[in-house]
């Protein structure tokens, strides 16, 4: 299943692609993808660790591939050279799936943007599988195997289908109850007896469980790639819901002949072995399922023209929106300014501001002290006087009060008095 990632810029001397790959003019797709794997694995940086000129001759091999594995790029090619492609699309035609060699170091030459590159399987298991020298396991219909197998290794397992079960189609599945990483491998066989690598899936996590499996139904399936568009994602997040089914990418095989087909699982951890799974099963058994399954995927595909055009009436309703949300803080602000300065203008009509200058105020606050401080002292003055008036009354009060029934000596005290 191809990935298509970033990879590395085409050779500053190009070669032609059919010279590189050892191939003739009118080879056919099936020579020229046999070739590649071929030199992809000659010249892989595993073996060739202390080699720089085989690192830049696989990249030359690899960009070649990516020119002759292409209808439309080979035409082009063909017709006028070089200068009729489009190189810095090259640079991102790179098929991993038929080479399925570039380990996590070396992979960092085909993502110069950052774009995520799967795990890779290990050049010895691919070179054991080409030289056909790997140990295959029969795996018959209706059947499944469990098994742990250690990283960086594979167990393969041969499934033969007889004609009825070839039309009626073949699930192939790998789950891990303890959720291990693993791959599951599809091998063609050469016409030397080896097996190249044409199918490969990763396992992802549903449920509680980690599964892969391939579907040969004779009606296009999908798989999910998560390195489809993961660099624009990592970018915007909102993308990550508009290009999550951009992941879907056609598997290249749909359908398989009668005989006996090889798959593999992978371990795929790094620090311990996988736990797994397989089984196989032929699609007349579950024909209800196999229908749903071709109904979802129409359904799929259908929502993924929706969302494409839907992403693009959400872009233009989010910048009106954006649009409208700048204008709403402008005019909140232009409000609360108009208001303020109402305010301002209010405060102004009042006896106790004149249009004196600041000094004038300063006076009249002075003035306005001054008299706190005479009245103080006024108080000052006549609080004697007040407290002897107050002495008076008292006395005068008690006078009356003893003299309540002596009206004679009252009249008396008056004529002194005058």
């Amino acid at each position: 299943m191809g990935s298509k990632v970033e990879g590395p810029s085409s050779p500053a001397i190009r070669r032609d692609p059919y010279e590189v790959l050892c191939v003739s003019r009118d080879s056919t797709d099936q020579e020229i993808k046999s070739a590649y794997r071929k030199l992809a694995l000659k010249y892989h940086p595993d073996k060739n660790t202390n080699n720089p000129e085989a690192a830049e001759l696989f990249k030359e091999v690899a960009y070649s591939y990516s020119i002759l594995s292409d209808p439309e790029k080979r035409r082009q090619y063909d017709s006028a050279g070089f200068e009729a492609l489009d190189t810095d699309a090259l640079d991102v035609e790179i098929d991993l799936s038929n080479l399925g060699t570039v380990n996590t170091v070396f992979a960092a030459l085909f993502s110069k943007l950052g774009v995520p590159i799967k795990t890779s399987i290990s050049a010895t298991v691919l070179e054991e599988a080409m030289n056909g020298t790997v140990t295959v396991r029969p795996l018959p219909i209706g059947t499944s195997v469990s098994g742990k197998v250690e990283k960086q290794c594979a167990h393969f397992f041969g499934v033969t289908i007889n004609e009825q079960q070839a039309e009626a189609g073949l699930v192939v599945r790998v789950t891990s109850t303890a959720q291990s990483k693993f791959k599951l491998l599809y091998f063609e066989q050469d016409a030397t007896g080896g097996y190249g690598l044409a199918l490969q899936e990763d396992s992802e996590k549903t449920g509680k469980v980690t599964s892969a499996g391939m579907y040969f139904l004779h009606f296009q399936v999908y798989r999910m790639d998560s390195t489809v568009n993961a660099l624009a994602m990592a970018k915007d997040p909102e993308a990550a819901f508009f290009k999550r089914l951009e992941g879907l990418q056609p598997c290249e095989i749909s359908q398989l002949k009668a005989g006996t087909h090889i798959f593999a699982v992978y371990g795929d951890n790094f620090f311990k072995t996988a736990s797994y799974t397989i089984e196989a099963l032929c699609a007349k058994t579950y024909e209800d399922t196999t229908q749903k399954l071709k109904e979802v995927e129409s359904q799929i595909l259908r929502k993924r023209s929706e969302l494409r055009q839907f992403e693009t009436e959400y872009r233009a309703a989010l910048a009106r929106y954006q649009e409208v949300t700048n204008r709403y803080s402008q005019e909140k602000q232009s409000v609360n300014e108009l208001l303020k300065q109402r305010d301002c203008v209010h405060s102004s009509f009042t006896i106790s501001r004149g249009s004196a200058s600041s000094s004038g105020s300063a006076g009249h606050m002075n003035n306005g002290s001054t008299a706190e401080k005479v009245s103080s002292e006024d108080l000052k003055a006549r609080s004697p006087g007040e407290d002897e008036t107050a002495n008076g009354k008292d006395k005068s009060s008690k006078k009356k009060w003893f003299n309540l029934n002596t009206r004679g000596s009252d009249k008396k005290l008056s004529e002194k008095d005058i």
